[in-house]
């Protein structure tokens, strides 16, 4: 009774035990004892925050950060104690930097709550009452029966129970879960698979019984109980007969399937990470330095109170005439007058923390983010695709990465297959215009290759046209509206397209087609295909199946002759060492050159049986087939003895088309000092190739293998090895090659070991491996004791988890589906657009905001040093030596939007030198200019020029600091633009200005005006102007002379190369040198055209013709590097 009370009132897990039954249709038993499982609705949730959690949860985060914290705590001293200083001036900045950081943080939220519910909202077809009911994704419930049509994508994990095929096959693929655009096929039991219509469906009486969710994508172990004339009969599912959502149907009208895991339980949910806050590296300086601030604070609050009580020691000083106690006051307890004492100082000098460091920081971050948007290098023209910013918390990041974790397909790929060349029996061929052309000769030579093709060369291409497991649709691919992405897995040619479970046999079935061997029906055991326009029919007697051991696949067929033969495809390394004929060493080189060109290759052989041969090899089969024990062993063991004795026909090279630049990109990204890993769910040959292709294993690399290991010695021992052989090489570079289960081991028993391995390869290729598995490797990296910043780049749902555990995560915009730029911090539409956001942007933002917090901090020293200085004058009784209104407007007006501006604009380094030396990316690593040294360097900067001011100004007349904050500053800027001149130089006139007016009149809306001509009177005499300058040259110049001492005797590559930039190129606008859209429209021209209008400035500059300025190069049609020449008013 207390389980089933738990139970209803929701507070028992909803599953109590490790299987789950799922009645079809939601039929349930009518018996009164049962109690239906409550399972999870199908609603996909990637949002962080709720409309119930929003506030508590996000004060929660914000008040984590320290500044924010202390100024709570500040304000509240403030409301219970008397204070020098009014709790506004505490209460007011906080209640600002909390509201602005919510409403950022809020907006985030809701565009992901805005996809969640494109997602969740989503129409979808299920059986209901005896009839077809069109309702939403989020209603689909566990047990219902759903219909899915082609080209649609599962909304749920679906038992397949029928399709619109006879035989209840389907064909999908699972590029957005695994990485494979292969078909795959999936089966549902013959009970189910002739309930084709809805009227059939609701009559089924099933029951299906399964594991509980699990993350595993490649398993699923139930069974279904079907009732027949009150008959049960049971069947097993396994993997074979799931749909997991996120998969897309293809080559078939439609399927019904049943629920079996919904929402957050779906296996693709499952491999979601719960996306956590991430926080920058600099975020955690800035807290570390607050940290520190602080304890500068208490140690100058205590050190006061101290000296307050010494000095009032003696009677005169402790009561003078002037300031009678009152009774209370001398009765009161010493210990709560000290507490309030120090509490009193605390708040006078709490100005030391720079609380609008963090709106600053914020307004950075918001503001810079634009920029990668709007700047046209990071703009893809065929898919119109700019880049995108989902969070703008880690620009500075992209500054820092260490390791880049990559996806394969669809990231480094296109998913594209084109046959480039092949061998038939020693001679080389490539295609030409839909002919077969031999090496030497051109397709117009009269002894080329014409279509009257015989003996091997024939054969060969029969092989190919046969060999295989792709599957034919008739239908005309539906229109898609030029979507440059659609159908990259179909051919579409006479009404016929191909799909095939591997990408090569796809590429190769059309190059035969063109060639004239074409692949035209296969049904049931009839594989049709027209030799130059004729037909010919084989019958498919045996399917050996591919599998990772033979690294082979191969046909059994019965020819229109009645002859039986064997075809067989594979690895070089499968299918040579068991050929007996045929130009097997002509053929060994020419695939070994094929190999050096990147191309995937594949070993095309055959063997003919004689009629005895074939009943041998048939009992063989048959025998392993129908085994029950050891069924796999003896299969095994069966093709190896029939896959032997082979006549060697050729080999094939196939390419798997790369994005653009990759390799230049990856070679850009070494020289920066990142290391690259390619992880994917792909096969490790097909791995292995694209790795070779695209540059990420380097021809003269040693490949080191950590493959197929069973158990942890094993794998322990390998990892040894390895170790041995680095430490024996190490004078060349090593790559690594690991698969998911041996990654499993290692990850185990092993992590120390298989880490240090790892760290002395230049390159790490991880392939068969779990969405999870990804988001481990990320994991450990990140973990480690050096703790690197980590970015994770992928395209498909299968890279959602390492996308959202990694430091930085990027998502492509590629051709499976949106999940990981949904989840992603930024997205970008191609790979090569990663150098320009890491060298360049990822550059400038961190110098930007890096100076920016070190500045925040010298500047508020500055500021409040001269106030604990004052104490020593004024016998500590906490009077404010500056009055509240400059108090309230030095860090608001008088020195905040110099360095915004700084942190948007400024450019160490010229953009085209930083994309062109990756190695200046180096200077920045390691949070270098963030580094303790540095910091002290700044804030003893602070001390020093504050100890200048005051004891100067005691001395010579009176002054305040934001003259020198900016002057600072200005030494500091590199770039500088109109809008740097106008707030740093606009921002001291303001103080001017500001002062004139505030001293000047009489206000009547003040109480009292400490300030009254105070400032008219200073600025009237000579010497006080004198004393001015002086103060300012006496700061400045030891840190000019600094600069240039040690840009001469000891510059870093950065400086060096800031000789690079042309001195003669005139300078750019603040708009034209970040950003421009095309036809000379730039990209933040509305800002552009609002600070023209404030100005009064002339026409654009984006519009200026015959100026220099920057475009794309002309000679080369490259947008990724830029370039500066006179262009035309059209161009930009």
């Amino acid at each position: 009774m207390l389980r089933w009370d738990k139970t209803n009132l929701g507070v028992d897990p909803p599953h109590q035990s490790d299987t789950r039954t799922i009645y079809v249709a939601n039929r349930f038993p009518q018996n009164g004892h049962y109690v239906p499982q409550r399972f999870a609705d199908n609603r996909i949730i990637s949002s962080k925050y709720t409309i119930w959690n929003f506030v508590p949860k996000n004060l929660f985060e914000q008040f984590r950060r320290i500044a924010n914290f202390y100024f709570l705590i500040i304000f509240l001293v403030q409301l219970m104690i008397d204070t020098p200083t009014s709790p506004v001036t505490s209460g007011l900045p906080l209640f600002f930097v909390i509201t602005v950081t919510a409403i950022k943080q809020g907006y985030e939220d809701w565009l992901r709550h805005k996809a969640d519910n494109e997602v969740n909202g989503a129409p979808v077809f299920v059986v209901r009452s005896g009839s077809l009911v069109q309702t939403r994704s989020k209603n689909i419930r566990v047990g219902d029966i759903v219909r899915v049509a082609k080209d649609e994508t599962f909304p749920a994990d679906l038992a397949l129970l029928s399709s619109d095929r006879a035989d209840g096959t389907c064909h999908i693929t699972t590029a957005s879960l695994d990485g494979e655009t292969n078909l795959k096929t999936h089966y549902s039991v013959a009970e189910t698979s002739v309930c084709q219509s809805v009227s059939q469906l609701e009559a089924l009486q099933a029951v299906v019984e399964c594991q509980q969710p699990d993350a595993d994508l490649y398993r699923f172990v139930g069974r279904i109980t079907v009732t027949q004339d009150e008959e049960e009969i049971v069947r097993p599912l396994g993997q074979e007969s799931l749909l997991l959502r996120g998969a897309r149907l293809k080559n078939t009208k439609e399927i019904f399937g049943v629920a079996i895991y919904t929402g957050m339980e779906s296996k693709m949910a499952l491999n979601y990470k719960c996306k956590s806050q991430k926080r920058s590296a600099v975020e955690k300086s800035m807290n570390t330095f607050l940290i520190i601030y602080l304890g500068i604070l208490l140690f100058e609050a205590i050190l006061s109170t101290i000296l307050k009580y010494a000095w009032q020691a003696e009677n005169k000083w402790d009561e003078p005439f002037y300031n009678q106690k009152t009774e209370q006051e001398r009765n009161s307890s010493p210990i709560l007058k000290f507490i309030s004492d120090f509490l009193a100082f605390l708040v006078l000098y709490n100005f030391i923390i720079p609380i609008s460091l963090y709106v600053t920081v914020e307004m950075q971050k918001f503001l810079g983010s634009f920029f990668i948007g709007w700047d046209l290098d990071l703009y893809h023209e065929e898919s119109d695709q700019k880049a995108q910013v989902n969070t703008s918390d880690l620009n500075e990041e992209l500054g820092q990465v260490e390791y880049v974790f990559t996806d394969k397909t669809g990231t480094l790929t296109e998913n594209e297959m084109h046959f480039r060349e092949c061998s038939i029996n020693g001679v080389k061929y490539r295609e030409v215009n839909g002919k077969l052309v031999p090496e030497g000769m051109n397709d117009d030579s009269p002894d080329g290759c014409t279509p009257q093709l015989i003996g091997e060369e024939l054969l060969f291409l029969k092989a190919v046209s046969l060999c295989h497991t792709v599957q034919i649709s008739y239908d005309q691919p539906d229109d898609l509206g030029g979507d440059p992405f659609s159908h990259a897995n179909g051919f579409s040619s006479n009404n016929m397209e191909y799909y095939a479970s591997s990408p090569d046999e796809k590429a190769l079935v059309e190059a035969a087609k063109r060639i004239g061997v074409a692949f035209t029906r296969c049904s049931g055991e009839t594989m049709e295909i027209r030799t130059f326009g004729k037909s010919e029919k084989y019958k498919l007697l045996h399917l050996l199946e591919f599998d990772a051991d033979r690294r082979r696949m191969s046909v059994i067929l019965q020819t229109p002759s009645g002859g039986k033969v064997l075809f067989t495809k594979g690895a070089e390394s499968a299918v040579l060492p068991f050929t007996t004929s045929g130009e097997i060493e002509k053929t060994r080189l020419h695939v070994d050159e094929f190999a050096l060109k990147g191309l995937r290759t594949l070993v095309v052989a055959c063997r003919h049986f004689s009629p005895e041969e074939y009943a041998d090899v048939d009992k063989h089969l048959s025998a392993a087939r129908t085994a029950l024990q050891q069924r796999e062993e003896k299969l095994q063991e069966a093709f190896n003895y029939i896959e032997r004795d082979l006549q060697l026909l050729g080999a094939t090279g196939v390419e798997d088309k790369l994005q653009d630049k990759v390799q230049e990109t990856i070679e850009a990204l070494r020289l920066a000092g990142i290391k690259v890993w390619v992880l994917t769910g792909d096969k490790h040959e097909t791995a292995v190739s694209v790795s070779l292709s695209c540059g990420h294993f380097h021809r003269t690399m040693n490949i080191l293998e950590l493959l197929q290991q069973r158990s942890d010695n094993d794998c322990a021992e390998q990892l040894r090895r390895l170790a041995r052989r680095i430490n024996e090489d190490h004078v060349i570079q090593h790559g690594l090659v690991v698969d998911g289960a041996s990654l499993s081991l290692a990850l185990r028993e092993h992590e120390k070991l298989f880490m240090e391995v790892c760290k002395n390869c230049s390159a790490v290729l991880c392939c068969r491996m779990a969405p999870l598995q990804k988001a481990k490797v990320v994991r450990l990296w990140k973990t480690s004791p050096e703790k690197p910043i980590t970015l994770a780049i992928g395209d498909g749902a299968n890279d959602v988890s390492m996308i959202q555990e990694a430091h930085v995560g990027i998502g492509i915009m590629g051709k499976e589906g949106r999940q990981a730029v949904r989840n992603s911090d930024y997205a970008i539409a191609r790979f090569k657009f990663l150098a320009k956001l890491l060298l360049v942007h990822g550059h400038f933002y961190y110098i930007r905001i890096a100076t920016l917090v070190q500045y925040f901090f010298y500047k508020n020293v500055c500021f409040i040093t001269p106030q604990f200085l004052y104490q020593f004058f004024c016998l500590f009784s906490q009077q404010t030596l500056y009055d509240s209104v400059y108090l309230t407007l030095y860090n608001i007006c008088f020195t905040s939007l110099p360095i915004l501006v700084y942190s948007l604009f400024e450019q160490l380094v010229h953009p085209h030198v930083l994309q062109n030396k990756p190695g200046l990316y180096r200077d920045i690593s390691k949070n270098s200019l963030l580094s303790f040294r540095t910091f002290l360097y700044w804030t003893l900067l602070g001390f020093c020029h504050a100890f200048i001011f005051f004891f100067g100004s005691y001395i010579l007349m009176g002054e305040d600091t934001s003259l020198m904050g900016n002057g600072q500053l200005a030494l500091e800027t590199h770039f500088w633009t109109w809008m740097n001149h106008f707030v740093t130089w606009g921002s001291i006139a303001f103080y001017f200005i500001f002062s004139l007016f505030y001293g000047g009149i009489i206000w009547p809306f003040l109480h009292t005006q400490d300030m009254y001509f105070v400032f008219v009177q200073l600025l009237s005499s000579g010497s006080a102007w004198f004393a001015i300058i002086i103060i300012i040259i006496t700061c400045l110049f030891p840190d000019v002379v600094k600069k240039v001492f040690y840009r001469h005797l000891q510059p870093t590559s950065t400086q060096k190369s800031q000789s690079l930039s042309s001195p003669q190129t005139p300078t750019l606008s603040c708009v034209e040198s970040l950003c421009c859209y095309q036809h000379g429209q730039s990209g933040c021209s509305r800002l552009a055209s609002l600070l023209e209008q404030v100005t009064g400035a002339g026409g654009s500059h984006c519009h200026a013709s015959s100026r220099s300025n920057r475009s794309w190069s002309d000679t080369e049609n490259d947008r990724s590097i830029l370039t500066l020449s006179p262009i035309e008013s059209t161009h930009c």
